[in-house]
């Protein structure tokens, strides 16, 4: 099979590992308490629910976390895969690698079927080697800030926004106070924030409201916002104006085993504040200027990533300017939220027919706490009316409905951008709407 599929599985059913909270670990600050650790635990678990769609047909599912069965036999149902093997609650307290090395059995299994076996990402239980190297250097905000501004010049249309690293907290808090006095709005970014987390945009006004910038760090590390120790990132912040529309933009990649680089797609991510919410994938979603241009510098990305080591999926993320430029602010040198909307395209559009749109929507609010029993009858009827809009539902994060914030991740596919406007519409006042049923109830 050609192209990034035959890259990324051979076409084959794989074997899907959701070690997102593995891939996190390497990152998390050294300031962390255990408290915070076990938030991102229980976060990176309801994020490895993604990994039902790490490729478009699984053999085997290994979940972190206890994941009622009626999930996945609804995605087997649409997706038309055949029998999948599902290992669930492996690690709900701990890593998968941890998890994993405590079961043999398991581990043979995943050994014996003979198949390809994905990841969220690379991690040091997988070995050590120039991808892990590759890795732990780009995932690096000022790394590939570096790398941005070595490729730009043979990109018109890409701009780098300018990025300084004070030091010391106490340098970074006067640098914000500088730029503030100057009326600069700065992005402070954690070099290895993750989804949004870890970075944030200050407005002038913002520091001055906080009494300064060391007042204002503080109370982010408070808020955790940012991680406690280590050292911040200033960034210019880019203007979108008129094409807020298209804010923020991505590009997703593969690389085969053998270094060749192959393209997957744009998509336009919805973010809310800097973390990410979703994306839309497919025909029309990003304009063809823009994912021509995109395009472009991903793969020139790609054949430096692919030059030092890397084998896998990755993405680079983009915000537009207010002349339409593209400038990039990362790199994800993992599976991404994105890569699943691709996947389930491609999918759908082989047992459907082609011209899939898919929207992910990974933390739709709930109006109440919902077990997963509870949730799944919510949805399940309101699949009926998706499908009359034209629009197939698929639930991909069912684990944080009883939260004490609720939210379930989804995705929409029809062939029409404006049926899923109406179906996310439809889904929101649905689920604002158990608020008051349960209210009513009591």
């Amino acid at each position: 099979m050609d192209g990034w599929v035959g890259a990324w599985t051979g076409g084959r059913a794989a074997v899907h590992v959701g070690n997102v909270a593995d891939f996190n670990e390497q990152f998390f600050a050294p300031g962390m308490d255990g408290a915070q650790r076990a938030r991102r635990l229980r976060q990176a678990h309801h994020y490895a629910c993604l990994a039902a769609c790490y490729s478009p047909e699984p053999a085997l599912l290994v979940l972190p976390a206890e994941v009622a069965p009626e999930w996945t036999d609804w995605l087997a149902r649409e997706l038309e895969w055949g029998p999948v093997e599902v290992h669930r609650g492996v690690s709900p307290g701990s890593t998968v690698a941890r998890a994993l090395a405590g079961r043999p059995a398991l581990r043979a299994r995943i050994a014996g079927l003979g198949g390809p076996v994905v990841h969220w990402g690379r991690t040091a239980d997988q070995g050590e080697g120039p991808e892990l190297a590759t890795v732990r250097r780009y995932e690096s905000k000022a790394a590939a800030h570096e790398l941005f501004t070595e490729l730009a010049p043979a990109h018109p249309d890409v701009h780098v926004p300018a990025q300084e690293c004070p030091g010391g907290r106490g340098r970074t808090a006067r640098r914000l106070t500088a730029r503030a006095a100057r009326g600069l709005t700065t992005v402070l970014k954690s070099p290895h924030g993750v989804g949004g987390y870890g970075t944030v945009v200050v407005e002038p006004a913002d520091l001055f409201a906080a009494g300064g910038g060391r007042a204002l760090l503080r109370r982010l590390v408070r808020t955790e916002v940012l991680p406690a120790r280590g050292g911040l990132l200033l960034e210019e912040h880019v203007d979108p104006g008129p094409a807020a529309r298209l804010r923020d933009l991505t590009y997703d990649v593969v690389i085969g085993s053998d270094g060749a680089v192959h393209p997957v797609g744009a998509g336009v991510m919805a973010v809310a504040g800097t973390r990410y919410q979703g994306v839309t994938v497919g025909p029309g979603a990003v304009p063809d200027a823009a994912a021509g241009t995109a395009r472009r510098f991903a793969l020139a990305v790609g054949e430096r990533l692919a030059a030092e080591g890397y084998r896998g999926w990755f993405d680079v993320d983009f915000v537009t300017d207010r002349r339409r430029r593209l400038a990039p602010t990362e790199i994800n040198l993992r599976l991404t939220g994105p890569a699943v909307a691709f996947v389930l395209r491609e999918r759908l559009d082989r047992v459907r027919g082609p011209g899939h749109l898919v929207r992910t929507l990974d933390a739709m609010p709930l109006g109440a706490r919902l077990a997963q029993e509870a949730l799944h009858d919510h949805l399940d009827r309101l699949r009926p009316a998706c499908a009359r809009l034209g629009v197939t539902l698929l639930p991909l994060i069912p684990t944080a409905g009883h939260d004490p914030e609720p939210v379930v991740g989804l995705a929409l596919a029809g062939t029409d951008a404006e049926a899923l406007d109406a179906a996310q519409a439809l889904l929101a006042a649905a689920n604002h709407a158990l608020a008051g049923m349960f209210e009513a109830l009591r």
